[in-house]
Parts: structure tokens; sequence; C-alpha cells
């Protein structure tokens, strides 16, 4: 495999979103619109979509892991290893309404990175990891590393 770049699609994307692969679909929409702010834009027993109405441009999909559209042999619910970012304005308020108000549980406290985020992370149904994150100005040594592009 090269890193050679490919020629541009010749058609305009529409869309890009993440689909999660679920056991619980209902359970999965409960926590995404009570404690993320997603409404549901289209329901099923075995998909919902969601949008946040601060930001329709990103949108969020929930699909039973089972459903014949998946193809035979890849019919599995997320076990982990799956990280979905939240950018926010203010992560200290996310944090005092989702883990002190909530009672949701971190998977990792609320802290402040070198590297130029301050966040926390909360486990979502099905292993999924929800990264809740204010930008902030990075170290010195990180801020280097970032490119103008």
């Amino acid at each position: 495999m090269t890193n050679e770049p490919t020629t541009m699609p010749t058609t305009k994307l529409s869309g890009f979103y993440p689909v999660l692969a679920t056991r619980d679909v209902a359970a999965s929409r409960d926590f995404y619109t009570r404690h993320l702010g997603f409404e549901v834009t289209f329901e099923a027993d075995w998909y919902v979509s969601l949008r946040r109405p601060d930001a329709p441009q990103y949108e969020l999909a929930l699909l039973d892991h089972v459903h014949p559209t998946i193809p035979e042999g890849h019919r599995a619910a997320l076990q982990g290893g799956l990280l979905l970012n939240f950018e926010v304005d203010d992560v200290d308020s996310e944090y005092q309404r989702l883990v002190a108000e909530a009672g949701l549980s971190e998977v990792l406290p609320l802290r402040t990175e070198e590297f130029g985020q301050r966040h926390f992370i909360l486990a979502a149904p099905d292993g999924v990891l929800i990264d809740v994150i204010t930008v902030v100005p990075p170290s010195e040594e990180y801020a280097a590393q970032y490119t103008s592009a």
C-alpha cells in the first residue's frame, strides 16, 4: 500500500456520520438524547437517526447489530474501542451536569492535557467512550507540533 494520493471522487459528499452497531437501540437512543442533547430524526425498532439541534450538520445513527443490512459475518455489537469526541464551549459545566448531577460514571476524570485539551471521558452503552473536550492552549512543546492546515 502506498501513500500516493488517489484521484478525487467525482461526486460531492453530501453526508458523513458514524453508525453505531448496538445490542440495545432504545437504551443507546435514551443515552444520547437524555445526556448529550441529540434529537431523534428517524426511528424504527432497529435504527435511529439523531441530530443535535444546535449543530444539525452532525449526525449519529444507531443500528441493531443483528439487522440484515449488516453483512453476514459482521453482525456484532460494539465491544468498546470506539471514542466519540464532543467539543464544547465549557467542559467544566458539562462535567457538573453529566457526572455531578446526572450521576454518569467517569472513565477518565476531568483534567487538562498539555496537548491542548481540558476533558473527561464517560462510558456510553456498548462500551463506546464519550470524550467531552474544551480546547485550551497547548504547552509550548505541543504548540510546535500543530500545522497551519
